[in-house]
This record gives C-alpha cells, structure tokens and sequence, in this order.
C-alpha cells in the first residue's frame, strides 16, 4: 500500500477545527460534553485526508513518532499526530488527562489496561481503530492502555489532550507492576504554518 501524500496540504480544514475546538473548550463544559462535542469534531477533521502536511505523517524506522501541531497559548490542549511504522508499539502507560484518538490513516489496536493490586491487568476487548474512527481516555473513563500498528503499513493517528501532552509527567508500567515517569515530548520543532492564508487571500482578490 503506498502511503497517500495530498498535492497540496489543505490547512485550512486544521485551521477550522482548531478554532472549533478552541470554541468549545472556551465554553468550560464538563468532561463529558467536551468528550462528546470533541470527538464530533475530531471525527470531521478526519473524515477528509487531505490536510496533513507529510512531514507530519513520516514513519521511522527506530519507534513511533508524536508529530506536535498545535498546542493552545494556555496549554488548555493540544494535537498530535501518531505515526507507527509497521509493529511498532507503546508501552502500558497513562495519559493523567483526557484525550481524543481518530485514526486517519491504517489501523491502531488499542489494549485497555487497569491496575490491580499495583500490575496492569487487561480489561475488556482489545479496540482496534480503522480511518473515521474515534476513541476517547481519560482517569475518569479509563486512562491505561497499550496501542500498536495494527496495519501491515504506516499507521496515522490525530489525538487532541487536555493539555500540552509532550510535557505531561505520565507513566509507563511494567508487567511486574513498577511505574516509570515519563515526559514524551515531541519528535518535530517546528509546527504546521496555519497561518499563511496568503493563497486563499489572494483567491478572494483575485490577485
């Protein structure tokens, strides 16, 4: 399967979630609102796969990558985009806030994982993602799980977290139980440009 690159990114259909989201987390809803009106969202945005620059869906070889494309000014959420090269994996590990997971492009297996006397123990079915699909964590609804490429090719993943995930103190666990502190970060420096509507501006003036 050849990995689909658009002609040209349409950064527009970014641009308009993020300031749909950015809307919706200004109405302070709960959790539960925020979940549902965001994984709606989330699921328009990926509904098209003709926005994400291919810089941003680049496989390597070595692990998965946590592509950063936006982060609120307040660090209220962010998102990223997950790329897993075939068989790729994470760890068990948790997220401390809630957060969104559309899948754009393959597919990713997600293990819900719970703790029980200190070990992870899995719970319930394994949830595999295909393109369109939405899944939501957070402590409240289950934050533990493993995710893999479930693809025999690149796997592409939008995920929205309610903050700035790469710099969230979070945990991975062993099978014996013992808990890692972890800081993720990001594997780019640099985040899309959303804001060059040069092209757009000069459509409308017909320049």
């Amino acid at each position: 399967m050849t990995q689909f690159v658009p002609a040209r990114p349409n950064l527009a259909r970014l641009r308009g979630f993020i300031a749909a989201f950015t809307r919706l987390i200004d109405t302070q809803a709960d959790e539960a609102r925020l979940l549902h009106g965001g994984a709606a969202l989330l699921a328009d945005l990926i509904r098209a796969d003709d926005w994400l620059p291919p810089a941003f869906a680049a496989a390597d070889s070595a692990r998965y990558q946590q592509y950063l494309l936006h982060c609120d000014a307040l660090e209220r959420f962010s998102v990223v985009s997950f790329v897993w090269g075939p068989g790729q994996e994470t760890p068990v590990h948790d997220h401390t806030v809630w957060g969104l997971v559309g899948q754009l492009r393959g597919a990713e297996a997600s293990q819900p994982y719970e703790r029980r006397d200190g070990q992870p123990v899995p719970v319930g079915p394994r949830l595999v993602l295909k393109p369109g699909q939405v899944e939501a964590v957070s402590p409240r609804i289950g934050d533990i799980h493993q995710v893999s490429n479930a693809a025999d090719d690149v796997s592409v993943s939008i995920h929205v977290y309610g903050g700035n995930i790469g710099a969230v103190r979070r945990s991975t666990f062993a099978p014996d139980g013992a808990a890692k502190t972890f800081i993720s970060g990001y594997s780019n420096t640099a985040t899309p440009n959303l804001w060059d509507r040069s092209v757009e501006a000069r459509a409308e003036a017909g320049a």
